[in-house]
């Protein structure tokens, strides 16, 4: 059984996204409460109530917006997701769910989705095998093509590393094991850019231009962030295009526009944060945020009502 009226938002870390959303639920009429997965549990005596939160002692939470999801061995994100899953299977509203998760916190799965759906995005390659990943590199770097290497878990830029010459080889390593490759797509050598988009529910709402201080346009990085206006149809299709592709409740898109003029999405993600965004942005994105969620947490709360 649920409880009515509160929230469990998993973070370790509320910080700035946390009191935003923490806010806005007050707002509404909402307690919530800050959960980690790693302080989770599955208690699997009950059938009522299996799956245990912290501060949640008799019902579960109304609905659970995920803020992040630690790191760990393969064995304690398995762990996690089951949290997320659990929960989901319960009936409980999961914002975004262990799926979306999934499909995205994977860039190659992320990737292939993309692909799989016509969605256009750089040209990827994903493996173990070291000898065959130096011979995609220099096969790209022959044709005159530069490449990114990545992490295949990761976030904000960390660990992304651009490989221009033969000679940038030499620093071209797995990541724990796996090579993520992908083509690098040159939008202004001189200005480099692109733009996260926001999507809710299907649908933009929000926009940014991120202007790097180098090659890399993450904000973590030290991109300057620039307000984008949303009348531009087909960068807002694109992403509204990601998003649906990877069944997103909410999701960010980062895209880059070559230098040809054509849209390619770099990357989706279902944990996005949102500060250099709300710095540039007139709607108040928490608030939309909440304003979705709890819709989907109502939803769920007439159907189990319907049900009893």
């Amino acid at each position: 059984m649920a409880e009515p009226g509160r929230i469990a938002i998993i973070t370790d870390d509320p910080g700035w996204h946390g009191a935003r959303l923490k806010q806005a639920f007050a707002e509404r009429g909402f307690g919530c409460a800050y959960v980690s997965l790693t302080d989770c549990r599955l208690d699997l005596v009950d059938p009522a109530l299996p799956v245990r939160l912290p501060g949640f002692r008799e019902h579960l939470p109304a609905g659970v917006f995920v803020r992040g999801v630690p790191g760990g061995s393969l064995e304690q994100v398995t762990f996690y997701l089951d949290i997320l899953h659990g929960l989901n299977l319960l009936g409980i509203p999961v914002y975004n769910d262990a799926r979306a998760i999934e499909r995205t916190v994977d860039k190659g799965m992320t990737s292939f989705l993309l692909l799989r759906a016509g969605i256009p995005t750089p040209p990827t390659w994903v493996l173990g095998d070291p000898e065959a990943a130096m011979e995609i590199a220099r096969r790209e770097l022959a044709a005159g093509h530069r490449l990114v290497s990545k992490p295949l878990f990761g976030s904000q830029g960390t660990g992304l590393q651009r490989h221009d010459r033969l000679e940038d080889l030499a620093n071209l390593a797995p990541a724990n094991g796996i090579y993520y490759l992908q083509r690098y797509v040159c939008c202004d050598e001189n200005a480099p850019h692109d733009w996260r988009i926001f999507v809710i529910r299907g649908r933009t709402v929000a926009a940014m231009r991120r202007c790097g201080v180098t090659w890399l346009n993450n904000v973590a990085q030290g991109a300057r962030c620039e307000p984008a206006r949303l009348d531009d149809i087909l960068l807002c299709r694109l992403a509204e295009d990601a998003a649906r592709t990877l069944d997103m409740a909410y999701a960010g898109v980062d895209i880059i526009r070559d230098q040809h003029g054509r849209y390619t999405v770099l990357e989706v993600n279902s944990v996005p944060a949102w500060k250099g965004l709300q710095s540039v942005s007139d709607v108040v994105i928490a608030d939309l945020l909440a304003d979705d969620f709890l819709g989907r947490c109502q939803h769920a709360e007439s159907v189990r009502c319907a049900a009893t």
